[in-house]
C-alpha cells in the first residue's frame, strides 16, 4: 500500500467520523465544528486526485465564509436544546431506516465493481498543467447550459429565502420615517407653567 493509499484512507475514515458525529451531536455549534472538521477531510481526499483548485475552493467558501455564517446564525439563535432532543428520539426510527437504505446503497455501488482496477488513479501531470484551467473550459463549453441553471436556481433560493426572513410579524415594532417628518412641534414638545410656591419652612426672612 502506498503513501497516497494511506492518506487515502486515513482523510475518509476522518471525513467518515466526522459526518456521523455532525448528525448525532446535539450541540448545534459542535456540529458546526465536526462539519468543518468534514470539510477539511474532503479537501485533503480532493488534493489526492490532483483537483487542489476544487479543495482551495472548498475550505476558502465553505469553511472561511459559509461555516463562520452557519455559527454566527447558531449562536445568535435562542435554541432550546431540550425541544430538540425530544425531537430526535421521536424521529429516530425514520432515520434509521433512511440510514439503513443508504448502507444497503453504498453496499451494492462497493460490490458491482467499484474498484481500483475500474477506477483507477487520475494520471501524473506536468508541473505546467492547471486544473482550475480545465475546469473552467469544462464548466463554459460543455456544462454551460446546467452551470447557468444551477445559478438561477440558487438566485431564486436567495430571493425567496429574503422574501421569508423580511416578512412583517404582528408582534414586531417598525419605525415608519414618513409618519415620523409628519409630526408638528407641538407633538414633540409640551410647556408646562407651574406656579413656584415655596414651603413655610423654606420662606425667605421668615419668623428667627
Amino acid at each position: 500500500m502506498t503513501f497516497l493509499q494511506l492518506c487515502f484512507y486515513f482523510f475518509s475514515a476522518v471525513l467518515v467520523f466526522a459526518a456521523g458525529m455532525v448528525v448525532t451531536v446535539r450541540n448545534p455549534v459542535k456540529s458546526a465544528l465536526f462539519l468543518v472538521l468534514a470539510f477539511f477531510s474532503a479537501a485533503c481526499i480532493w488534493i489526492t486526485l490532483e483537483a487542489e483548485f476544487l479543495a482551495i475552493v472548498l475550505v476558502l467558501v465553505y469553511v472561511g465564509a459559509v461555516m463562520v455564517l452557519f455559527l454566527f446564525v447558531v449562536m445568535m439563535l435562542d435554541i432550546d436544546l431540550a425541544v430538540m432532543r425530544a425531537g430526535f428520539t421521536r424521529y429516530l426510527p425514520v432515520g434509521s431506516v433512511v440510514a439503513l437504505l443508504l448502507i444497503g446503497e453504498i453496499a451494492l455501488v462497493m460490490i458491482s465493481g467499484f474498484t481500483s482496477e475500474s477506477f483507477p488513479a487520475p494520471a501524473a501531470h506536468g508541473a505546467d498543467y492547471s486544473n482550475s484551467k480545465e475546469l473552467g473550459l469544462l464548466i463554459y463549453t460543455v456544462y454551460v447550459y446546467p452551470f447557468e441553471i444551477a445559478a438561477i436556481i440558487l438566485l431564486v433560493a436567495i430571493v425567496a429565502a429574503i422574501a421569508l426572513t423580511m416578512r412583517r410579524r404582528p408582534d414586531s415594532k417598525y419605525i415608519n420615517p414618513s409618519e415620523q417628518v409628519k409630526v408638528n412641534r407641538d407633538d414633540r414638545l409640551r410647556i408646562v407653567k407651574m406656579k413656584s410656591e415655596p414651603k413655610p419652612d423654606q420662606q425667605i426672612g421668615g419668623d428667627a
